[in-house]
């Protein structure tokens, strides 16, 4: 087993199961003499319910997952070509219609319908999956775990984004210039912000591992300790048992000693006589 194997299993397993299916993993990996894969397991994250039901079309609808991520494929290469891309866009819009279709019905038939939250974080994770090669890759895998989402520009329908009117003054070079080096500074600052918040919760989930691991090991050995604390109550009791009838036998012993005794005195007697 190696870390692709496990995840794979792993996310495709049920939301409510998750816990208890990276417990066995980290604990099979241990037991491989593997700690370092019983690591990398358990930062292995627990995926939101919007990323499961994408992650089950992946198993269950795979054939269709594909065909959204072809066309999306071929709108990149018309958007950087300049072709048209109106057949193309209405074709994704119709397979993540059906995609978003499915994925309620197997997310229900699995027991964990979707909300109108998680409904739209998977609409926007199968979008930015047509738009985001990245994105697409993370998809293709079906290992997601969180939505996803693109806000770069997304043509629709073929048509150009709007031209500035003629009323409005477009900006300067220096004014475009700071603006676009303020948008950058803040995605930059929104990538460290999402860096931290993933490496602060991979933290959480190692302990939180490492915690259930030697909770499982305590319960096996007050498991092993009151085995061995019964054994040793059941050979005290035998002992005790034991001890009443070596006392009671060496009692009769020394009665039956003194009777012998008086017989044979007796018997002593009368042939003297």
């Amino acid at each position: 087993m190696d870390l692709t194997d496990a995840a794979h299993e792993l996310y495709g397993v049920d939301p409510d199961a998750f816990m208890d299916v990276r417990g066995r993993l980290v604990a099979e990996a241990r037991s491989a003499g593997d700690r370092g894969l019983a690591k990398e397991i358990g930062g292995l994250r627990k995926p939101t319910l919007s990323a499961w039901a994408v992650n089950l079309l992946c198993r269950e609808a795979g054939a269709d997952l594909a065909m959204l991520l072809d066309l999306g494929a071929g709108l990149r290469e018309a958007w950087s070509s300049g072709g048209s891309i109106g057949g193309l866009e209405q074709r994704r819009g119709e397979v993540v219609a059906l995609l978003l279709r499915t994925a309620l019905r197997l997310a229900s038939e699995a027991g964990h319908p979707l909300r109108d939250a998680a409904v739209r974080e998977v609409e926007n994770t199968l979008q930015a999956a047509a738009v985001d090669p990245e994105v697409a890759e993370d998809v293709r895998v079906g290992r997601l775990e969180r939505p996803r989402s693109h806000s770069g520009f997304v043509p629709m329908g073929g048509t150009a984004p709007p031209r500035a009117t003629a009323t409005k003054p477009p900006p300067t070079k220096k004014r475009k210039a700071d603006r676009a080096e303020a948008h950058r500074r803040a995605e930059e600052a929104a990538r460290k912000a999402e860096r931290r918040a993933d490496e602060a919760a991979r933290a959480l989930e190692e302990w939180r591992s490492e915690a259930e691991a030697a909770k499982a090991d305590l319960d096996a050995a007050t498991e092993e300790a009151d085995d061995l604390r019964r054994r040793l109550d059941e050979a005290t009791e035998r002992r005790t048992a034991a001890e009443r009838r070596a006392h009671l036998a060496a009692r009769e012993l020394t009665r039956a000693t003194r009777t012998a005794d008086e017989a044979r005195r007796k018997a002593e007697e009368a042939a003297r006589r």
